[in-house]
């Protein structure tokens, strides 16, 4: 029985650290971390990530550290910046790969340089908020390919109706990369959760992507505006039933 439950406690510790690691958002308090979720870059060339946090009194003064992920492999600390500006790199041969700096009250950037397909993974920025407790950021997966971006080619609402409730299906169809951030949000922008089931991405067409999300709610709320929200490379777009419009984001 003791080995049982001490088993149960390694696999809760296990599950526990991972979905840590991998959340799209991480908070400790007050302390936030904010970083975009893809990156798309062409072999040869310079990719920057940048990592904005929230509320650390004096940021010039904390360390930042720059960890990658690949999903077969443990974690790696690449560098990290000190008070001083100082990059610490994990081993010498990072110097000429990667640099980061600080720049204005809360941001840290990370280069990749000289980008060769064995630099993709997610990239995170990290802080150590207090001791024995080190917070990551919302990572950052860098894709290489030299095929170039393709928006996509159809978005729209479904809609079907059972008993007293409808269901919104939003499918967003053959896109390149595959990375995209789906949302439903309501009429002032804020993210709906409740209710809402999101699909994985799957392969379409011509080594395209598509994904769905579906959103159910009771008919007395239909009164209400909601949206179907997507990010995809440097456009964010808000689907409705009706129709479709476009705010371009200025991100790098």
């Amino acid at each position: 029985m003791a080995g049982e439950r001490e088993n149960r406690k390694k696999k809760n510790l296990a599950a526990h650290l991972a979905l840590r690691y991998e959340s799209h958002l991480t908070e400790e308090g007050k302390l936030r971390f904010l970083s975009q979720p893809y990156k798309s870059r062409v072999t040869s060339t310079t990719a920057v990530i940048d990592c904005k946090v929230e509320a650390i009194g004096n940021f010039q003064a904390a360390y930042i550290h720059w960890y990658r992920h690949i999903p077969t492999r443990a974690p790696e600390r690449l560098l990290y910046v000190t008070s001083t500006a100082q990059i610490n790199y994990d081993k010498d041969s990072y110097k000429d790969k990667y640099h980061s700096s600080k720049r204005g009250k809360n941001t840290c950037t990370l280069s990749v340089k000289d980008i060769r397909e064995d630099d993709e993974g997610t990239y995170y920025c990290a802080y150590w908020h207090s001791v024995g407790n080190l917070v990551f950021g919302t990572g950052t997966k860098l894709i290489v390919s030299n095929k170039g971006n393709s928006k996509p080619e159809n978005s729209e609402i479904l809609q079907t109706k059972h008993k007293d409730q409808l269901l919104y299906v939003c499918l967003i169809e053959n896109f390149y990369p595959e990375v995209i951030r789906v949302q439903w949000v309501d009429g002032a922008d804020k993210e709906v959760t409740k209710n809402v089931v999101k699909g994985d991405v799957w392969k379409s067409t011509n080594d395209k992507y598509s994904v769905s999300t579906w959103l159910t709610l009771p008919v007395n709320m239909t009164n209400k505006n909601y949206f179907c929200k997507y990010d995809h490379e440097k456009i964010t777009m808000y689907v409705t039933i009706a129709e479709i419009f476009c705010v371009p984001r200025h991100n790098t």
